[in-house]
């Protein structure tokens, strides 16, 4: 381990253009954000980076020492996103370019200027497997069934139950995207009170999870709403999060299992419409039936060190390709047939 213990894991997106409409990230953005962070990784910017989309959001995953918020690799990922727009997108004429760079000039923090953040700092321990999530078509309160299911529920996850280092639970922060103000939830403790808010997904939104005896995080989650930014319809959120697994948290499959069920999200056409979220592997991560359905990808990473370790490299195992979830996907694709009948 390097002299700094903590890593920070920072996953942050924007829709900065689409080949065939609201469709997919061009191969030449990823290309170039990845040239972009590569740069970054051989000056020490940052350690360790992966690029990859959702549908037409590109996705940039970095891992540093810098802690949360940090202006420079804020600064880093504006500057990515802008020079694709400005060297692939335009030029290529792509649909939505740089669509949800929403102000013209870096401010220190791209929270609040259009892209979506989620990012957590930790200590590592012995193995840090994480799981994270990228979705396109919704908001961020599609979020909030899963993660209840995740962190507060035995019927989805045995750990709650059997895992003496889980019994104590944890502790949801819930925004008001509209008061911009959190609120921190106990669960099982003051578990209705969490239902009670996290049903309003436009409105209540879950940002973070925290182990509760000792306060380790567990999990963040992306929380821009582009409307409140702007002040009108600009497009879907398209919500990232980052989840750690195992060892005194949910195992992998524990965090995976809530996505089997296609919940209904907002999303769809327009983002005036409702759809089932599909969860689909990196292949599949393009939405077409009615601009849909809402798609969402997990990627399974260990960080080691301020790396990431993949299946090859850093190329990380890409859960939702798995054959486990075509029942899913066909739920999906059975509920979207009926949903646009109407």
């Amino acid at each position: 381990m390097s002299a700094n213990p903590k890593t920070t894991v920072s996953l942050i997106k924007a829709d900065v253009g689409s080949v065939g409409g609201h469709h997919k990230v061009h191969p030449k953005q990823k290309e170039l954000a990845k040239s972009c962070l590569e740069k970054a990784r051989k000056d020490g910017t940052i350690l360790d980076y992966y690029v990859f989309n959702c549908g037409d959001d590109l996705e940039l995953l970095m891992t540093h020492r810098k802690g949360e918020n940090n202006s420079k690799i804020h600064e880093l990922a504006w500057n990515t996103f802008k020079e694709v727009t400005e060297k692939v997108s335009k030029p290529l004429r792509l649909y939505g370019a740089g669509q949800d760079l929403l102000v013209e000039a870096f401010s220190g923090n791209v929270k609040g200027m259009g892209p979506g953040v989620a990012e957590m700092e930790i200590e590592e321990r012995i193995a840090e497997p994480i799981v994270v999530f990228a979705a396109d078509k919704t908001e961020p309160g599609a979020f909030n069934l899963p993660l209840y299911r995740i962190f507060a529920d035995p019927m989805s996850c045995a750990g709650l139950v059997i895992d003496p280092a889980m019994r104590d639970g944890f502790t949801y922060r819930v925004m008001d995207v509209i008061e911009n103000k959190t609120v921190d939830l106990a669960c099982p403790t003051e578990m209705y009170d969490l239902i009670a808010l996290i049903g309003t997904t436009s409105r209540y939104v879950i940002e973070r999870i925290l182990r509760t005896k000792d306060g380790l995080l567990a999990a963040a989650a992306s929380t821009t709403r582009l409307s409140l930014i702007k002040g009108r319809y600009v497009g879907k959120d398209d919500p990232c999060m980052i989840v750690r697994c195992q060892h005194g948290l949910p195992a992998v499959g524990e965090v995976l299992v809530p996505f089997g069920f296609p919940h209904l999200v907002a999303g769809f056409a327009r983002g005036s419409h409702i759809g089932p979220l599909m969860p689909v592997g990196l292949d599949n991560a393009r939405c077409t039936y009615f601009d849909g359905p809402p798609r969402i990808v997990a990627l399974g990473f260990n960080i080691t060190d301020g790396r990431l370790v993949g299946e090859g490299g850093n190329e990380p195992s890409d859960f939702f390709a798995d054959v486990a979830f075509d029942r899913a996907r066909q739920v999906a694709n059975d509920i979207s047939d009926y949903m646009r009948r109407h």
